[in-house]
C-alpha cells in the first residue's frame, strides 16, 4: 500500500510525529521501570504505559505556547508537551538540573517554558487549575488553549464539576481529556461512576462531550483537532473521553489481582504503539524509517539517562528556598 491510502485529514508526517512521540513515551516509561526495579533510582512512579496515543495525538496538535495540566500518571503528557528530556529525567532522578531543582519528582513536574504549567499529585487537582489557566488566557486576549489530562476516576470529584460549570458558563478555551483507563486505582469503572460514559455529563454544563477510541491515532486525532480547534476560536469547551487501558498497576507494588481474568493481557495484545507500526508499514513507510526514529529515541533517552545520573543532588539550601516568604513586619 502507498502513502496516499493513509486518510488525507491525518496525513504520513503527523501520523509519523504522533508515532515518535508515542515510541519516546514508551522507551522512557519501560527505562525508568526498569531503574526502578533494579534498584537504580528510588521514586513513586505511576506508569502510563499503554496511554501513549493520547497525548502523542494531542502534543502533535498544540502549540508551542498552549498549556498543559497532568496528573501524577503524567509522563506521557509531559513528554508530548515538549518538556526537554534531560531536564525531565533529572527531575525523576531527583537532581539539581531538574525542571523543579530536584525537589518536586515524578509527582510534581512543571515547566512552563514548554507549557507544561502542572503535575498534580491531587487526584482532580489540575482541573480547576486548568479553568484558570484557560481564563487568564481569555483575559489576556490570546488564541491559547489550555488542556487538562485527568483519569476516571477524577470524574467523580467535586473539582471536576466545579471546573466544567465554571468553563461552560464563560465559555473557557480548555479542553478537558479524561484518559479512561477503565480503572481508579484499584476500583473497576463501573463500580465507581453512576453513568454509563463519563463525555455524557458535559451536556449538564452546556458543551459537547465526545468519546473516542484514544489507543487508535487517527480517531484519537480527529476528536482532538476539533476540541482544540473549537477552544482556540472562542467556541468554548469540550469534554473528551479517550477510553483507553494502563498496561501496569495503578502503581509499582499493584499486582492488578483487582481485574477481570484476560483483560489485561487482551489489553497488552492490541498495544496501540506497536499497532501503529504496523499500520504504518501497511501503508508504505519503510520498516528502517520506523527503526531509525526508534534508534534515535532510545539515544536521547540515554543522553538523558547519563545526564541526569551525572548530575549533582540539590545543595541543602534548597530546602528553604521557594518554599515560603518571611513575613516583613
Amino acid at each position: 500500500m502507498s502513502d496516499t491510502d493513509i486518510p488525507a485529514e491525518i496525513g504520513r508526517e503527523t501520523l509519523l510525529s504522533i508515532f515518535g512521540k508515542a515510541t519516546r513515551i514508551k522507551l522512557c516509561d519501560e527505562k525508568f521501570r526498569s531503574l526502578v526495579l533494579a534498584g537504580q533510582v528510588s521514586a513513586q512512579y505511576y506508569s502510563p504505559r499503554g496511554q501513549e496515543i493520547i497525548p502523542a495525538a494531542l502534543g502533535t496538535l498544540l502549540r508551542p505556547d498552549d498549556q498543559v495540566v497532568t496528573t501524577y500518571r503524567g509522563l506521557h503528557d509531559q513528554l508530548a508537551k515538549g518538556v526537554p528530556l534531560r531536564e525531565l529525567w533529572a527531575e525523576y532522578f531527583g537532581k539539581a538540573t531538574g525542571t523543579c531543582k530536584g525537589k518536586g519528582g515524578p509527582m510534581h513536574i512543571t515547566h512552563p517554558a514548554s507549557g507544561l504549567m502542572v503535575t498534580t499529585g491531587i487526584v482532580g487537582g489540575g482541573l480547576p487549575i486548568a479553568a484558570g489557566l484557560a481564563l487568564a488566557a481569555q483575559l489576556r486576549g490570546t488564541d491559547q488553549v489550555t488542556v487538562v489530562n485527568f483519569g476516571d476516576g477524577a470524574g467523580n470529584i467535586g473539582a471536576f464539576h466545579e471546573a466544567c460549570n465554571l468553563a461552560g458558563l464563560w465559555r473557557l478555551p480548555v479542553v478537558f481529556c479524561c484518559q479512561n483507563n477503565r480503572y481508579a486505582e484499584h476500583t473497576a469503572y463501573a463500580d465507581g461512576t453512576s453513568v454509563a460514559r463519563i463525555a455524557d455529563r458535559a451536556a449538564a454544563y452546556g458543551f459537547p462531550g465526545v468519546r473516542v477510541d484514544g489507543n487508535d491515532p487517527i480517531a484519537m486525532y480527529g476528536a482532538a483537532r476539533e476540541a482544540i480547534e473549537r477552544a482556540r476560536s472562542g467556541a468554548g469547551p469540550t469534554l473528551l473521553e479517550a477510553m483507553t487501558f494502563r498496561f501496569y498497576g495503578h502503581q509499582m507494588s499493584d499486582q492488578n489481582e483487582y481485574m477481570q481474568p484476560g483483560e489485561l493481557a487482551a489489553a497488552r495484545a492490541a498495544d496501540p504503539v506497536i499497532r501503529l507500526r504496523e499500520y504504518l508499514i501497511e501503508h508504505g513507510v519503510p520498516e528502517d524509517e520506523l527503526a531509525g526514529i526508534e534508534s534515535t529515541e532510545k539515544a536521547l533517552i540515554a543522553d538523558a539517562v547519563q545526564f541526569a545520573a551525572a548530575s549533582p543532588s540539590p545543595d541543602l539550601s534548597e530546602l528553604t528556598t521557594d518554599v515560603y516568604q518571611e513575613a516583613l513586619i
